[in-house]
């Protein structure tokens, strides 16, 4: 019996390092709207869990994508299906945007900007 693929994880720290990296990944924040607009990360794209199955396609497989929810469980699920579909720079990131937030790192709140969420 094959046993299932780990999902890679991170956890926020490392996150943020590679943030600041010379990758440059893509943060994909698969939670809903009204979530992002609470709390979020700069540059994040949104790409919600309601649409993601039909939106996946958008994101490139040639840059790393840092993915996130609320605490890790949504991201997880989102992680494992995009490297289950070829991707191989997908990484969940542990904890999520609870996590993030606990650490001290930057956050955005309230009605995002026009383009906000957008994908590159």
């Amino acid at each position: 019996m094959n046993q299932p693929a780990a999902i890679p994880t991170i956890d926020v720290q490392e996150a943020a390092a590679r943030r600041d990296g010379p990758d440059k990944p893509i943060v994909v924040d698969v939670r809903e709207a009204d979530e992002f607009e609470t709390v979020r990360l700069e540059g994040a794209a949104l790409l919600p869990m309601s649409t993601f199955a039909d939106r996946h396609t958008e994101l490139p497989k040639d840059r790393p994508l840092l993915v996130m929810c609320h605490v890790g469980g949504r991201s997880a699920a989102a992680t494992s299906f995009l490297v289950r579909s070829g991707w191989t720079n997908a990484i969940n990131v542990a904890g999520g945007i609870d996590a993030w937030e606990r650490a001290g790192l930057p956050v955005l709140r309230g009605k995002p900007a026009p383009g906000e969420g957008d994908l590159e």
